[in-house]
């Protein structure tokens, strides 16, 4: 079982998971790390780390802008990864890799993966990973104990949901929303039937985790209550970082680290 599968088995009866966003070298990997840590004190229970990427498709202005601090500052995937192993030497809590495609595939595949295994990543995430690649791409990881969460639009057919699921391992990211990752101040109204449609491919055969706009508890409650068994939250936190970086970070881990126990704490209703 990998640590992504224990975490969903081992949550206590009525209690959901909380997925958390931290970029990797943002504003610098030194302070990414920390950041990371405090997302862990703060009480999530998967961690998703950022690699960054020039053209990221799938992202809004704050993890954008994340992402071009992390450039700016010369981090590699390479550096991300190796932030990712310092943090595995302290922590089983799992940590799932969100990049694109073409870091992949510039690097080849397998070579990625082999490095991913070797620093202790427990799953990629790739938005714009061509579902007729997620098969082999799926093979690769899965020899190497790594789960590839792979993602669902909301205008996804029921033939479509059927085939990712299928190859999707950890959990399946539902996009709650048409549009790029960012804080909303409400879930679109059709969340709750979106996520009722999705449970029915994914019960018994991949924990459903939900992401995309959900930035307060409120939010978190009602993808929970909708049948979820998992809420992804990266810009909330990204803002966060952003503004403390701005004002020297004097307060920029207590200020992750209570928003992320805000967040968890309502996982448990």
């Amino acid at each position: 079982m990998s640590r992504i599968s224990k975490v969903f088995n081992d949550l206590p009866e009525g209690e959901g998971a909380l997925v958390a966003y931290v970029m990797g070298g943002d504003p610098d990997v030194q302070t990414s790390a920390k950041v990371l840590e405090a997302v862990v004190r703060g009480g999530a229970d998967i961690v998703e780390v950022g690699i960054p990427f020039s053209d990221p498709i799938a992202d809004g202005k704050s993890i954008q802008a994340a992402g071009v601090r992390a450039l700016s500052a010369g981090t590699t995937p390479k550096d991300v990864l190796g932030m990712v192993s310092a943090f595995r030497a302290r922590s089983d809590v799992p940590v799932a890799v969100m990049t694109y495609y073409n870091v992949l595939y510039s690097n080849g595949l397998g070579r990625f993966f082999d490095s991913a295994e070797e620093n202790g990543v427990d799953g990629v995430i790739i938005p714009d990973l061509p579902l007729d690649e997620a098969a082999d791409c799926a093979a690769m990881a899965k020899a190497r104990g790594i789960d590839t969460i792979l993602l669902a639009a909301p205008t996804t057919s029921p033939d479509r949901m059927k085939a990712i699921v299928k190859h999707a391992s950890g959990f399946l990211y539902l996009v709650s929303l048409l549009g790029v990752t960012g804080a909303r101040s409400s879930l679109q109204q059709g969340t709750p039937a979106l996520i009722k449609f999705a449970r029915k491919y994914t019960k018994g055969k991949v924990p459903l985790g939900v992401g995309f706009g959900i930035s307060e508890p409120a939010h978190v409650r009602e993808v929970l209550n909708s049948g979820a068994d998992a809420v992804i939250v990266g810009s909330g936190i990204v803002d966060r970082v952003s503004k403390q970086s701005e004002k020297g970070a004097p307060k920029m881990f207590e200020e992750v680290e209570g928003y992320v126990r805000s967040m968890k704490s309502a996982t448990r209703g």
